[in-house]
């Protein structure tokens, strides 16, 4: 409101928010971040989910009530779908996108992923900062498990899972796209861009965790890496660390699973 009440008219504010029909109220009203406790609560479900992402809210509520959390399992299930995390276990598809959004079949299953720019993927995870926190979202190549590209946001809309991908297909274009069965990815907008880059798109079963599994373990080493070591206190702040940290993932860390090599080795290598 404050950018239609000017302060430096000869109207007071007043006069001014009589004339735009609003209270006094509504014109200082200023939102209320979430407070310390909220935050470390949700610290503490983000680090118990890491551990054991097959939690559901329920075993979560058990596992902060030992850690000496009063707290009530409504109050975790309502965080959790703030986070965006859920458990990985299968069950029931209850929960269906809107009637417009359209769901596709899972393309990877026994498939021998052997190149890079075979098969993409992405996913979004929940960031915690000292005042609030972000999302990230991250898009990956299967083989190399290089990062294409990232980007952090205050939401999760569509709009900004959109800009990502855009960013990533300067890069190239995988023959596969796959996400899971969130309403960001299953939206027109996203799906859309696919498409019109001759790109098939695959999506894991609901609450499959191993359906893309590489990106999950690429949250891990985010967070135990970088995250929690950095205690940022801003969204500017960790977009500068992560940046650094997402160069060192793809162009310095040995990976294990990839004979000690680097994501950028690898890719190059068989691109």
């Amino acid at each position: 409101m404050s950018v239609m009440v000017d302060q430096n008219d000869d109207l007071s504010i007043s006069q001014q928010c009589e004339l735009l029909g609003i209270s006094h109220s509504t014109y200082y009203y200023k939102p209320l971040g979430p407070d310390d406790e909220q935050l470390k609560l949700m610290d503490a479900i983000d680090e118990i989910y890491l551990e054991q992402p097959y939690y559901g809210s329920r075993r979560i509520t058990k596992a902060l009530r030992r850690q000496g959390w009063s707290v009530g399992r409504k109050r975790v299930r309502r965080l959790m779908r703030l986070m965006g995390i859920e458990a990985i276990y299968q069950r029931p598809n209850t929960s269906k996108p809107a009637p417009e959004n359209k769901v596709f079949p899972y393309l990877l299953k026994g498939l021998n992923i052997c190149r890079p720019n075979q098969v993409w993927c992405t996913d979004i995870t929940y960031i915690r900062l000292k005042t609030g926190w972000a999302y990230l979202m991250a898009v990956m190549d299967w083989h190399s498990r290089r990062v294409i590209s990232w980007g952090l946001s205050n939401t999760m809309d569509a709009d900004f899972c959109v800009d990502i991908l855009q960013q990533s297909l300067k890069f190239g274009k995988p023959d596969i796209f796959n996400t899971d069965q969130g309403s960001q990815f299953t939206s027109n907008q996203f799906t859309e861009v696919l498409r019109n880059a001759d790109v098939r798109i695959s999506m894991d079963g609901r609450g499959r965790y191993l359906d893309n599994i590489f990106i999950e373990r690429l949250w891990r080493s985010v967070k135990y890496e970088n995250v929690y070591l950095n205690d940022y206190q801003t969204i500017g702040e960790a977009r500068t660390g992560l940046d650094k940290y997402f160069k060192t993932y793809n162009f310095i860390r040995l990976h294990q699973s990839l004979a000690y090599s680097t994501p950028q080795e690898v890719w190059m290598a068989t691109a």
